[in-house]
């Protein structure tokens, strides 16, 4: 029985050492599309069009009657989607 074939004296564990550098780099990079997702769908980052509207006001970025306007559109609207961008 031949034991020791290519696969281990030839170019074989150039092989090898591909796997193991794809399999270490997938899960690198795994963790870290899983830690950058969880950082970014965190609720207390995402503020509603209300709140955006609201600072943009206290800020004095937009006029008081802009500000009613914008406002009822966004209560009076179902979809979000379909608002201009603020």
């Amino acid at each position: 029985m031949y034991y020791w074939n290519d696969w281990y004296t030839g170019w074989g564990w150039f092989l090898w050492f591909g796997v193991f550098i794809l399999f270490f780099s997938s899960i690198g990079n795994w963790s870290y599309t899983y830690k950058a997702h969880r950082k970014y769908s965190d609720q207390s980052f995402q503020k509603s069009l209300l709140q955006i509207l609201q600072a943009r006001y206290a800020k004095g970025e937009i006029k008081e009657d802009e500000y009613l306007k914008l406002k009822s559109e966004f209560t009076s609207s179902e979809n979000h989607s379909s608002l201009k961008a603020i």
